[in-house]
């Protein structure tokens, strides 16, 4: 039995996300003694998948990036390899310019054009832009030791339209970020070394290999929420600790942590698998210097809006998996999803689904609006795109608060700096988001790495 009364615990980690619970399972497959602390009623985090009125919604991710196996590893450890789905064909992508969706060119690798005719061809850029663009085959090789901007990094090499249509909804908006803060090496460190390789981004990305038929990203039937589903199933039973938010970590292994509600737990070990801010919280009492540095990972709010309609309220059918919306266009939204037209099954026959996102760096009030001010702006902006002829049929809301890390420049140094600061504190661990990789299959990469550590 797992409870604050028990036996002392070996490894107790504070948070139910994704890195949470990926480490977890390590732990416990290796017949350690583990109880996760989660404040929240629920477990996942920002991964979070519904079912309402036929339509399965993901209110946050939605998918796995193949060419990150990481997280793949994980699925086919759980038995759900034969679960994953491929995005539906055709995977196309748009960018919107000027009140109209433009196809990302065929060849794209991380927003770098790989293919001569499709750039040659696309009415995403004008002329000028592209031949800036080309300019990138004359790129001396080059290697930087210092940090810089996604934005000042994709300038360099192909202009400042590209960075405005391209670095900054791509890279940039995947991240809620701003083009212009994010670090390039802390998020795209394949961009730097194909810069170090062979100057030109291009030349380089060229013969990079392509995904495969079934294309770059995969889902489950029932939504990404099955991944946390079976990673649940798996722990033992009242592994996770609900409602159980931690206030203090007192001792030095071992160590006691104090919830709110007054309980103890006492374990050998802590894994701190909650975001940066609250890693710092928790830190600060017996490490100021530590903990003024997690503080030192902003982070950002997003929103996700859901809509449903029925199909006849379009013009003509949507095709590809939605799109994404520059800054300079001046809209109210980051991006959006054609959820039916990307996964099957996701709506009832002659019903379709989107999603829309706001927030983020580039409006960072846009949370302080009440829930039906922030729908309506997004459907008043999807019925103006898609020309839509009638109301949704249902309508959520996903509120974000504080979810997305911000890996502005220098952030490797911020995390080497706390991981020197954490060789202070034996038996204390962190993982998660804010520090070493945002997405699923990174989160997955580290909790488990870390995970690995605290079994050696």
């Amino acid at each position: 039995m797992t409870g604050p009364d028990a036996a002392p615990l070996d490894v107790a980690i504070v948070g139910a996300g994704i890195a949470g619970l990926a480490a977890a399972f390590d732990l416990c497959r290796a017949g350690r003694r583990v109880a996760v602390l989660e404040a929240g009623l629920r477990p996942g985090g920002v991964i979070l998948t519904e079912r309402s009125n036929g339509f399965i919604i993901d209110a946050g991710p939605d998918s796995l990036l193949v060419q990150k196996p990481a997280a793949l590893d994980l699925c086919r450890d759980l038995g759900l390899t034969d679960r994953l789905i491929p995005t539906v064909p055709p995977r196309l992508a748009f960018i919107l310019r000027g009140g109209h969706l433009h196809p990302l060119p065929e060849g794209s690798v991380l927003g770098v054009p790989t293919k001569l005719w499709p750039m040659a061809r696309t009415s995403l850029f004008t002329w000028r832009g592209k031949l800036r663009m080309a300019a990138d085959f004359l790129m001396p090789r080059r290697t930087i030791t210092r940090d810089e901007s996604v934005g000042s990094f994709i300038g360099r090499h192909f202009g400042r339209e590209a960075v405005d249509y391209l670095a900054e909804p791509l890279l940039a908006g995947i991240h809620a970020g701003d083009v212009d803060r994010l670090s390039v090496r802390a998020l795209f460190p394949r961009l730097v070394s194909a810069e170090a390789n062979s100057g030109s981004l291009i030349r380089e990305f060229r013969g990079a290999p392509r995904p495969g038929r079934e294309g770059a990203f995969r889902s489950f039937p029932d939504g990404i929420g099955e991944l946390i589903t079976a990673l649940v199933d798996a722990l033992p039973s009242n592994t996770i600790q609900f409602g159980r938010r931690v206030v203090a970590i007192e001792g030095s292994g071992p160590f006691t942590l104090r919830t709110a509600a007054g309980e103890r737990w006492t374990a050998a070990r802590v894994l701190l698998a909650s975001p940066a801010w609250a890693t710092a919280d928790l830190l600060a009492p017996r490490d100021a210097d530590l903990a003024a540095r997690c503080r030192e990972i902003e982070y950002a709010s997003t929103a996700t809006v859901v809509l449903a309609y029925r199909a006849d309220a379009l013009a003509q059918p949507l095709r590809g998996s939605g799109f994404v919306a520059p800054r300079v266009e001046h809209v109210d939204l980051l991006a959006g999803t054609w959820v039916s037209s990307k996964w099957r099954g996701r709506a009832p026959d002659a019903h379709i689904l989107l999603r829309g996102f706001v927030g983020g760096a580039r409006d960072p009030h846009a949370l302080d609006a009440d829930d039906q001010h922030i729908v309506e702006r997004v459907a008043d902006f999807f019925r103006g795109l898609l020309a839509l002829r009638a109301d949704p049929t249902f309508t959520r809301l996903y509120r974000w608060p504080r979810a997305t890390a911000q890996y502005d420049v220098g952030h490797l140094d911020r995390v080497a700096a706390i991981d020197r600061a954490l060789e202070r504190l034996p038996g204390i661990w962190i993982t998660g988001s804010g520090f070493r990789g945002i997405g699923i299959p990174d989160c997955v990469a580290d909790a488990r790495r870390v995970a690995e550590k605290i079994l050696a």
